[in-house]
């Protein structure tokens, strides 16, 4: 007989232990599985932002991972002839969410810290070492075919299923599920190398992107000794007689010699910018690289696959707890692949345009552009903060009014109790839905069933450095609805607004399901 669980999850990956632990802390029922025993023991993401790591603080894990944490240097963007023509930084403290807005870290690392607290919930069964071979749906629930490394097979049925099973994910086949081309297919080697002394002595001290037609290349600086190098590689070359050890420190040798580190990892890859065309079939959902795969010159990839869950976790908790009914469920659902598809395809499409300026081959139009990029700023190269490049939500589960700030990630500022406690908005505040006001003059509303208000000012909490007050200014705001992944559901200037946009909540998302 089948065991039966509220959500199962295909992959245990960044992507696949998130969604568990997101699932698992609001006492769901979770079954998370994977092919292999452990973590990959090398690094393959190497970038991740102030977003995602407000999810691990939400998972109480960011004191575990804070260590495996480094900031991400600029990224200094080098033309035909050498010469700077671009600068990416991150924005100017105080940070809007609380970290650094773009770091690197050790993947193996990180992903350790995870497991362990997917382990640590007596509601979550993490099993690994086994396989998905089958998958059948209904009305009422998934039956999954989960076969072990022995051949032995058993059944486990769950009512909804997330497949996090990376880029040959066997999830997207079993539900019919196919991929847009969204016309980007270069081939690269990837170079993982652990530097030694004499060897960062040489090394430039920000990471780079060598704009160059003969060979684009990429230069990044992960934490501690680790550096990595994203290699362009000719339609002549073998990809993989370069990803051999020889081959690959003679492509190096501009930067090292092979006495100056240490390969950890060296692989050809073909980047590619596709999305799933279906990201639900029925009570399946795809997510992370078995729904997406975008070429890494932001270094977005892990970071797109959390935001995924992060999107579908929260509602189908909506679902399961039975705080939705009807044809809201249906809505609620799709709204998943409304919102993450626009996302994933803008920021893709952000993404592809930075691959063209780098991988432009033609010697003169590379010239035109680094001549374009310098008379665009009069000569002067200007930091551009990485997270300007972030889109928002355009669709969805949000307002239907058009408010400012609606679709936006809400900023989580430093708040001081009325003892001079402080910590982060979200542990004052919690992870469900939020109301936040920040104009003191404004009555507070009737309290509203599910949703934690936090209003600032009359003697009562403050904020630590302006970084709410300066979002609402920007917004022309004083109230702002959160949702529970953190971004803006809607916002109001009045006592009439918020009135307004609260009845619109509650309808939508509260105990009254009229609409």
């Amino acid at each position: 007989m089948a065991v039966r669980y509220d959500v199962a999850i295909i992959g245990c990956g960044p992507t696949g232990v998130v969604a568990a632990c997101l699932l698992g802390q609001t006492g769901l029922s979770v079954y998370v599985c994977d092919r292999s025993t452990e973590v990959y023991d090398k690094p393959r993401a190497l970038a991740l932002d102030h977003e995602i790591m407000r999810i691990f603080q939400q998972l109480d894990v960011v004191d575990e991972i804070e260590p495996w944490v480094e900031p991400f240097t600029p990224s200094e963007y080098f033309g035909v002839d050498g010469q700077l023509i671009r600068r990416l930084t991150m924005a100017n403290p105080p940070y809007p969410l609380g970290y650094t807005p773009s770091m690197v870290f050790s993947q193996p690392h990180v992903e350790r810290v995870l497991r362990r607290r997917a382990h640590s919930m007596v509601n979550v069964s993490v099993e690994l070492g086994v396989e998905l071979v089958s998958l059948t749906q209904n009305d009422e629930r998934v039956l999954l075919g989960i076969r072990s490394a022995s051949g032995a097979e058993r059944s486990i049925e769950a009512t909804f299923v997330i497949g996090c099973d990376g880029a040959a994910s066997t999830t997207r086949p079993l539900i019919g599920v196919s991929l847009d081309d969204l016309d980007f297919d270069e081939p690269w080697l990837v170079v993982d190398v652990l530097v030694n002394d004499r060897g960062m002595a040489k090394l430039p001290k920000a990471s780079a992107q060598y704009c160059e037609p003969d060979r684009p290349c990429s230069y990044l600086i992960g934490t501690g000794n680790h550096r990595r190098w994203e290699i362009s590689l000719r339609p002549d070359e073998d990809p993989i007689e370069a990803a051999t050890p020889s081959a690959t420190w003679g492509l190096l040798s501009r930067w090292l010699s092979s006495d100056e580190g240490e390969l950890w990892r060296q692989a050809s890859y073909r980047f590619h910018a596709l999305v799933v065309r279906d990201w639900r079939r029925g009570r399946v959902f795809l997510a992370g690289d078995a729904a997406h795969q975008q070429p890494p010159f932001l270094g977005q990839g892990m970071c797109q696959g959390i935001r995924d869950v992060a999107n579908l976790s929260w509602k189908l908790g909506e679902v399961i707890a039975g705080n939705v009914s009807g044809r809201k469920v249906e809505q609620i659902l799709d709204s998943y692949g409304l919102e993450r598809s626009t996302h994933v395809r803008s920021l893709t499409a952000r993404i592809k345009d930075i691959g063209a300026m780098i991988c432009e081959r033609d010697p003169i139009a590379a010239r035109q552009r680094d001549r374009r990029l310098l008379t665009e700023c009069d000569g002067v190269v200007q930091d551009t903060p990485r997270q300007a490049l972030m889109p928002g939500l355009d669709a969805g589960w949000l307002s239907q009014r058009y408010t400012s700030g609606r679709g936006a990630m809400f900023p989580q500022p430093w708040i001081v109790d009325r003892l001079g406690g402080m910590q982060r908005l979200d542990d004052e505040l919690g992870y469900g839905w939020r109301l936040v006001i920040a104009d003191a003059s404004l009555p507070l509303p009737a309290p509203r069933h599910r949703l934690a208000v936090l209003r600032l000012g009359r003697g009562g909490h403050r904020e630590r450095d302006g970084v709410l007050q300066a979002w609402m200014n920007n917004h022309s705001c004083s109230a702002v609805v959160v949702r529970p992944d953190h971004y803006v559901f809607g916002a109001a200037s009045s006592e009439v607004d918020l009135d307004r946009l609260l009845d619109e909540w509650e309808i939508l998302c509260g105990l009254t399901w009229q609409l």
